[in-house]
């Protein structure tokens, strides 16, 4: 088989103008749809969180169910935080970060030893678990009622949080920037490379020396570092942690977010968190019994027709129109 290079490996992860029309009509949304700001900043939270299961599963090829630990980590640690004093929002966020980082370097090595099926069933046993601990432990996480009375200070000292959540809104979108680009950059480094590898042929990886436990270990890192910092800006916007951010919903919405914009590349996650999160929204009011199957039929469509998601189908549909070889 012929191995493509190095260079054109990593310049599929160059900058693009379509990421920059993506950021561009993020902007818009903000001067056009001001009475859906909240909506807009929970969508550009899952954005957030679907790219760092993105570097885990588009990647590294690790299908875990139980994501939702380290968003629900993140956003608990940020609520924590301010419940005691510490109410700088973005030291609060790194902080939540950290402590997702610690608890994925803790477990990591232990997980990622199994593979396929064993590994799912793992991770989904393991978001359970975590979830009845959490509803369990009301003196910690406040149980059914959640952590309320959660405040954090102005950011940088001077944008206030108001209640209609435009600083919100740009706080998160300022933070789904940095993490973008800092993704970016790792999927293009020759360690990004090294987890491709690892994900289309582990054993041939190891056959030349690579150690594929460590570098799956750190993938798995910075994922949930990233995933805990998506709880944190979660925490943030909606001054309010309830059960919701651990529980195993939330993985599988996750999942199903990503199948929908295409694994792999980390743009899936730009298109299929806001078409996923805003056919919900106006499905579920206008039936809210209804609304998933709605979500059912186009993931089902997207799944037979499309290669690669909406984003693969959005690209074959500009190929035919350019009539650009496949």
């Amino acid at each position: 088989m012929m191995t493509l290079p190095r260079d054109s490996i990593l310049s599929r992860h160059q900058w693009r103008v379509g990421e920059l029309l993506w950021l561009a009509a993020a902007l818009a949304c903000y001067f056009v749809f001001p009475q859906y700001l909240a909506l807009g900043t929970t969508v550009l939270i899952m954005v957030v969180l679907v790219m760092s299961f993105d570097l885990l599963l588009g990647f590294a090829g690790v299908l875990s169910l139980g994501h939702a630990v380290f968003f629900g980590l993140g956003a608990y640690t940020a609520g924590w935080l301010s419940l005691a004093g510490l109410t700088e929002p973005v030291s609060a966020v790194l902080v939540a970060g950290i402590a997702a980082a610690v608890l994925a370097a803790v477990v990591g090595p232990f997980l990622l030893r199994l593979t396929g099926l064993p590994l799912m069933m793992v991770t989904l046993a393991l978001g359970v678990l975590v979830f009845e601990a959490a509803h369990k432990a009301t003196t910690i996480t406040g149980g059914d009622d959640g952590l309320a009375g959660i405040q954090f200070a102005p950011i940088l000292g001077i944008f206030e949080w108001g209640l209609g959540g435009a600083t919100a809104y740009l706080y998160v979108l300022a933070w789904l920037c940095v993490v973008f680009v800092l993704l970016k950059r790792v999927v293009a480094s020759p360690f990004g490379v090294m987890l491709q590898g690892v994900r289309e042929n582990p054993a041939r990886m190891r056959l030349i020396g690579n150690p594929v436990l460590p570098h799956l270990t750190l993938a798995y890192v910075i994922s949930g570092a990233v995933a805990g910092m998506a709880g944190a800006l979660f925490t943030q916007a909606n001054a309010f942690v309830g059960l919701g951010v651990v529980a195993v919903d939330t993985s599988i919405d996750v999942l199903v977010m990503l199948v929908l914009g295409g694994i792999g590349g980390l743009h899936g996650a730009l298109i299929g968190a806001p078409v996923y999160m805003l056919l919900k929204h106006f499905s579920s009011q206008w039936n809210p019994f209804y609304w998933m199957l709605i979500i059912g039929v186009l993931l089902i469509v997207v799944v037979l027709m499309g290669r690669g998601g909406l984003l693969g189908m959005l690209t074959s549909l500009m190929r035919r129109t350019r009539k650009e070889p496949r």
